[in-house]
């Protein structure tokens, strides 16, 4: 396999780059790359792009100080991995941007980030253009003859790298602060392709994902595994989600496999089509709180292929994991108290729950969650008072709070941040929000606490309402009674049409905060 990889003995191994040339080279006339039912390439011809997109990258890399971090400012497309492993390849480290971000908030992360090229899809060039306004950012449209013009006819080797050497920088959504740049190295990129192996989809075949998330998050990170398997990596042939795209992805490629946000798979099983359905042979799902309502209604629609993951950019999709066989085993008892956990922990990983004070609770008992191993980051880029805030003795503080149950699953509660603290009780919002998704006639809550000069901060539940149904706040303090303490049930009911959600699908309570304060009661 000549050209592309470091002599003996200089550690290229832990290169992530590594995966692409040996699928280049191993399964080269497998399909690597399509475009809804299109291929439009295959593991030798995208093997070789890398290479020589590699040698360009290196060129301009020559005439910095160091390898430089290199931005990536795009929408799912085949130029999204040709681009990824072409820095790896070169050994620089990437710093994939939510492309749906504002142009301020893109500008904040390439500073942080100190990048010095940013690769961009051409619909995003007036946002990146006033990202860059005033820095020395090399800006590289990936649809000009500039972008093809870095590709050299020479390649160059794989750069060698150790396991701690940086690989991507993961950047926060910023929906509580500022966001902060988590350092994932190599190893830490490889004990999360093993632990999607050995926890998340054991079972293959492992032929085609389909790319129906950002790949600067999620559905990025799990295009490791599958060019490990030398899978197909599927563009939705759609702009943005919507389900028609996807099941025809799915018609096209049976037995797929996809990563979702649960906002997601609510809009799918919305448009549910059974044979598009049949041939989807695993939904991973992730990012945000799949409620037990809707994951029980998932089921009866799709059957059980799903598997739920837990993490987070500090320790990327690998905390725990609700594998597939869970979901399958409805005749077990706890097959609904299991079905609201987030699962056990992953393979390369351990977790603890702590008190205040930083003891171990025992099962039962709800405190932040802790996690330690080997996907877990190596810090913060150029912060180490949140590193050190952060990393204790390895352990990663999450500022989620969970508690295990005596069989070893985590049933998380709620951020640090969204805790109600009313009357001196303690009111997770997430606990409040099932209960409320119980009733036929809501199809989205989100409860936040806001300030009360009585009770310290008083509940309310934001309620977005299932189209043709009704759902007023007498039916719903009844619905809230007979199934938690009277203290946790909503002092107010505020009926939307929409929650504010960030592009992964989560929940801005903030913004709901924010609202609030601004605004009379709805009901």
């Amino acid at each position: 396999m000549p050209g592309v990889y470091a002599k003996r003995g200089e550690l290229s191994e832990m290169n992530i780059a590594h995966h692409m040339q040996r699928a280049r080279f191993i399964k080269g006339a497998q399909d690597a790359v399509a475009v809804g039912a299109t291929v439009v390439s295959t593991y030798a011809e995208l093997g070789a792009r890398v290479a020589k997109l590699a040698s360009g990258i290196n060129i301009v890399a020559s005439k910095l100080a160091a390898r430089p971090s290199i931005a990536l400012v795009m929408k799912n497309s085949p130029e999204y991995l040709e681009v990824l492993y072409a820095c790896w390849h070169a050994g620089c480290v990437v710093v994939p941007i939510n492309s749906k971000l504002h142009s301020d908030e893109i500008r904040l992360i390439l500073k942080e980030s100190t990048c010095s090229i940013c690769f961009f899809s051409n619909e995003l060039q007036e946002t990146v253009m006033n990202a860059c306004r005033d820095t020395s950012t090399l800006m590289v449209n990936v649809a000009t003859a500039e972008y093809r013009s870095l590709s050299r006819s020479t390649e160059v080797v794989i750069a060698p790298k150790k396991p701690e050497d940086p690989a991507w920088i993961f950047y926060t959504s910023g929906t509580t602060g500022k966001p902060k740049g988590a350092i994932l190295t190599h190893g830490n990129l490889m004990a999360m392709a093993a632990c999607y192996f050995l926890d998340i989809d054991p079972y293959g075949p492992w032929t085609s994902i389909i790319h129906a998330a950002p790949m600067s998050h999620g559905s990025g990170l799990y295009s490791i595994p599958h060019t490990i398997k030398a899978s197909c990596h599927i563009i939705p042939d759609s702009s943005h989600f919507d389900a028609v795209s996807i099941f025809k992805a799915a018609d096209h490629w049976p037995g797929s496999v996809f990563f979702a946000a649960p906002t997601m798979i609510k809009v799918l099983v919305s448009n549910f089509d059974q044979a598009s359905a049949d041939a989807i042979r695993l939904i991973i799902y992730g990012g945000g709180p799949m409620y037990l309502a809707d994951i029980t209604e998932a089921i009866e629609v799709f059957g059980p292929k799903f598997v739920q993951l837990y993490g987070q950019g500090e320790c990327p999709m690998a905390i725990t994991a609700l594998s597939q066989d869970i979901h399958a085993d409805s005749a077990n008892p706890q097959w609904e108290t299991r079905l609201g956990s987030v699962g056990v922990p992953q393979t390369m990983v351990e977790i603890k729950v702590i008190d205040e004070s930083g003891c171990s609770l025992a099962p039962g008992n709800v405190g932040q969650v802790l996690v330690k191993g080997a996907p877990v980051m190596k810090g913060y880029f150029n912060n180490s008072q949140a590193t050190q805030k952060s990393l204790s003795n390895g352990w990663l503080h999450t500022g989620d709070f969970g508690e295990l149950t005596p069989d070893g699953f985590l049933v998380l509660k709620d951020r640090r941040t969204d805790l109600i603290i009313s009357g001196g009780m303690n009111i997770y919002p997430r606990e409040v929000e099932e209960v409320l998704l119980s009733h036929e006639g809501v199809s989205e809550a989100a409860v936040i606490g806001l300030q009360d000069s009585v009770w310290g901060e008083r509940v309310v539940a934001y309620v977005v309402k299932q189209a043709g149904l009704d759902a007023c706040p007498e039916e719903l303090d009844r619905q809230c009674l007979s199934k938690i303490a009277r203290f946790k049930r909503p002092k107010e009911y505020r009926f939307i049409n929409s929650l504010p959600k960030n592009s992964y699908g989560k929940v801005l309570k903030a913004k709901l905060k924010a609202i609030a304060s601004h605004s009379e009661p709805l009901q």
